[in-house]
């Protein structure tokens, strides 16, 4: 069934307002059109591009980060909120993998898991203190992978951060990671 352009124009925005991480090609299936329709539609609706929807995002979040550093973010953090969850991009790129198998190696996953954990306290200084983690599947070159962190335990300056990751619909990584705020011991650091 084809949509006339007023509902498939509904239904992008719907479709972007659910996952706004979705591309052109993504919309194009979904939406049972062609890319090149889509892009029209988006340029009519004045949304831009994946690309430049997710880099107006993390600049959005990146003056609320605290405990770590916008530069020191595995991926792109997108939305967060100190203290309760956070959510990060990562589109993997030829660097990141394997030259022989183009699947993503298992360390950057868990940076991008990592660095979003202690991102989402709200402190000036956490650090890692254990992880059980697990990997699903593998994740391959040109995937998108979104982590979603959420703190499930706070006990005084322990927190527990559940992090799940996956490429659409897929689990690719799952981990608990406690992260301890250090503010009150900041004189390691000198």
């Amino acid at each position: 069934m084809t949509l006339s352009r007023k509902m498939r124009r509904e239904k992008l925005l719907e479709l972007l307002a659910d996952d706004p991480f979705l591309n052109d090609r993504q919309l194009a299936e979904l939406l049972s059109a062609s890319v090149a329709t889509i892009r029209l539609d988006r340029m009519a609706l004045n949304i831009p591009e994946l690309r430049e929807r997710t880099k107006n995002m993390a600049a959005m979040v990146h003056p609320k980060l605290k405990a770590i550093r916008s530069a020191e973010v595995i991926g792109e953090i997108t939305e967060i909120e100190l203290g309760s969850f956070g959510v990060s991009i990562l589109a993997v790129t030829k660097d990141m993998v394997f030259e022989r198998t183009h699947i993503l190696r298992g360390h950057i996953l868990f940076a991008q898991a990592n660095s979003l954990a202690i991102a989402v306290i709200n402190s000036d200084f956490a650090l890692t203190a254990s992880c059980h983690i697990r990997f699903y599947q593998p994740v391959k070159l040109g995937d998108r992978v979104i982590a979603r962190a959420t703190i499930s335990s706070a006990v005084a300056n322990r927190y527990v951060v559940n992090v799940v990751s996956r490429v659409k619909d897929s689990v690719v990584f799952r981990g608990d990671i406690t992260v301890v705020d250090m503010t009150e011991r900041e004189e390691i650091l000198k």
